[in-house]
């Protein structure tokens, strides 16, 4: 299934294509407009074993920039930030595909190209003993902890070939 179209942002902003682990990639556009997370909201998703939305709550809908019928049958990985590492998101699904609980912050990608960041916990779905796919619950970050890890991420970025995923367009 192609990935859906972003929305090129109207303010300053900057392009790059973005490789994911299924060897797609895309061109993402993205500005330095933070989109706040808001008060009191959870954003749940669900995914395939393939990381494919299955669902997603008006929360996610709404803070995404995305239409429903674009997010379900979408890769999740459409959210990805170019600031976010790929070691993150190795983390996560090691520790879920080993039956762990994983915890995080990340910061995602909207449609319009703005971002947010949220603190994330993913788990696997079991239905008769089976995995089926994953559960992802988000809700408002510390940004203490969030402005701590922006040097940590922007080093691992650097470590990476290629630049934390992106390539010359």
């Amino acid at each position: 299934m192609p990935l859906p179209d972003m929305t090129e942002p109207q303010e300053p902003h900057r392009s790059t294509r973005l490789r994911y682990h299924d060897g797609s990639s895309r061109i993402v556009h993205w500005c330095d407009r933070e989109v706040p997370y808001p008060d009191g909201r959870l954003i749940v998703s669900r995914t395939d074993l393939e990381g494919v939305i299955t669902h997603a709550n008006a929360a996610f809908v709404e803070l995404s920039g995305w239409p429903r019928e674009a997010l379900i049958g979408a890769p999740h990985y459409i959210l990805r930030h170019p600031d976010m590492p790929r070691v993150a998101f190795k983390g996560l699904w090691d520790t879920v595909q080993a039956g762990g609980k994983w915890n995080g912050y990340v910061k995602n990608l909207r449609r319009d190209g703005a971002y947010y960041w949220v603190y994330a916990t993913v788990i696997a779905n079991v239905r008769d003993g089976q995995v089926v796919g994953y559960t992802s619950v988000r809700r408002k970050p510390s940004r203490q902890k969030i402005e701590a890890l922006i040097p940590l991420y922007r080093q691992w970025l650097q470590q990476e070939p290629g630049g934390g995923g992106r390539a010359a367009p």
